[in-house]
């Protein structure tokens, strides 16, 4: 059963035990999941919960546009995951972690359909970030080193 479904965890293969008659603990099935499963890989699970979560997903990150002065404009924009539709976009020369927090005042300025704000380990997503995003009810979750480039870009957008 473990093998034919790497994505159930102790508690879900204990329950399908007992509907097919085998009294087991559920600690036991733990213990032999251990000894036997391998692990799932990152990027499957990563992908798992962005489906199984699409529709309470926001997520916000910068992008630099460059001036015909050669100077550099940072867009900051918030999208949701589920139907990819922008939910706020701002443009600022010198973009701050108060910015940050005052465009996230923005775009939930009520408690939303959200629970989950996806976000990168960038500077300006500091410790203020975090604890507004958990004061409004967002789960943060932050992106490993480098997954925006290589898997992240292309779940969200495309």
């Amino acid at each position: 059963m473990a093998e034919e479904n790497p994505d159930w965890g102790a508690p879900k293969i204990h329950g399908e035990m007992l509907k097919l008659g085998f009294v087991v603990a559920e600690r036991t099935v733990a213990r032999y999941l251990r000894r036997t499963q391998h692990r799932v890989d990152p990027g499957k699970r990563w992908l798992a919960f962005l489906q199984n979560h699409r529709e309470v997903i926001v997520a916000f990150d910068f992008f630099t546009v460059p001036t015909l002065t050669f100077q550099l404009l940072y867009c900051f924009f918030v999208i949701e995951h589920g139907r990819r539709k922008i939910l706020h976009f701002n443009v600022t020369r010198h973009p701050s972690a108060e910015w940050v927090v005052q465009q996230l005042r923005e775009a939930f300025p009520e408690a939303g359909p959200y629970r989950y704000a996806i976000l990168d380990r960038d500077a300006k997503f500091d410790a203020r970030v975090i604890t507004f995003l958990n004061a409004t009810g967002l789960k943060p979750k932050r992106t490993s080193i480098g997954s925006v480039a290589n898997f992240g870009a292309r779940t969200l957008v495309g």
